[in-house]
C-alpha cells in the first residue's frame, strides 16, 4: 500500500507565496508522473502541474509563470511552489503519483488526502 502525505498548505493573503510538499511511502517498484491538482468548492478537480521523473513538467494555462513544480526522486518527494496567489487559488490541493507496484504491473494512480490553500487578505 502506498500513501502519500501533503503538508504546507494554510492561509495566505493574495500576492503571497506558499511552498506545499507531499512524500510517497510504502512499499512499490517505481513511480512515474507525479503531479497536483486543486479542487475549489463547487467545482470539478483541475490539473495544476505535473512532473515525470526525468524533470519534464507540465503546467496548466492559468498557473504557468506563478508555480513551480519539482520532485526529489531520491527522496520520493515532490513539491509545489506557488507565488503571487490570488483569492481564486483557494482549493483543496492534491498530490497524486502513478505507482508500480511490481517490475511488470502496471501504473496506477494514488492520491493523497489534500491540503487546503485558502488565499484571504
Amino acid at each position: 500500500q502506498v500513501h502519500l502525505v501533503e503538508s504546507g498548505g494554510g492561509l495566505v493573503q493574495p500576492g503571497g507565496s506558499l511552498r506545499l510538499s507531499c512524500a510517497v511511502s510504502g512499499r512499490f517498484f517505481s513511480i512515474d508522473v507525479m503531479g497536483w491538482y486543486r479542487q475549489a468548492p463547487g467545482k470539478e478537480r483541475e490539473l495544476v502541474a505535473t512532473i515525470t521523473t526525468g524533470g519534464t513538467t507540465n503546467y496548466a494555462d492559468s498557473m504557468k509563470g506563478r508555480f513551480t513544480i519539482s520532485r526529489d526522486n531520491a527522496k520520493n518527494m515532490v513539491y509545489l511552489e506557488m507565488n503571487n496567489l490570488k483569492p481564486e487559488d483557494t482549493s483543496v490541493y492534491y498530490c497524486n503519483a502513478e505507482v508500480q507496484y511490481s517490475r511488470y504491473a502496471a501504473y496506477v494512480k494514488v492520491w493523497g488526502q489534500g491540503t487546503l490553500v485558502t488565499v484571504s487578505s
